[in-house]
């Protein structure tokens, strides 16, 4: 069995992600990055990406995608999660003047 995130990894990927709360009380990920969560539940595994807020209510944590899709998913069957930036918003090829 793999182990659970916890708040405090909670806090860290979002502190990583620079996110910041929304009117809504979303933590959305800063300009140009993204999240992945890795759920697994029994023998089932599901990665959820392109995640542009989280929100934690008590152990339930809901994510909104760039799709306007809204996972809901247990904390404790979340076991990692990443921070992707994307690729337009880094240091181009070439000479810079």
């Amino acid at each position: 069995m793999l182990p659970a995130m916890t708040e405090e990894h909670l806090t860290a990927l979002l502190t990583l992600a620079e996110a910041k709360k929304d009117d809504k009380g979303f933590m959305r990920a800063g300009e140009g990055r993204s999240f992945t969560l890795y759920v697994a539940s029994g023998a089932a595994g599901l990665t959820v990406s392109r995640i542009d807020a989280l929100k934690l209510e008590k152990h339930l944590l809901y994510a909104q995608t760039t799709r306007n899709e809204t996972f809901v998913l247990a904390l404790e069957d979340v076991y990692a999660g990443s921070i992707e930036q994307s690729s337009g918003s880094g240091r181009k090829a070439g000479f810079v003047p």
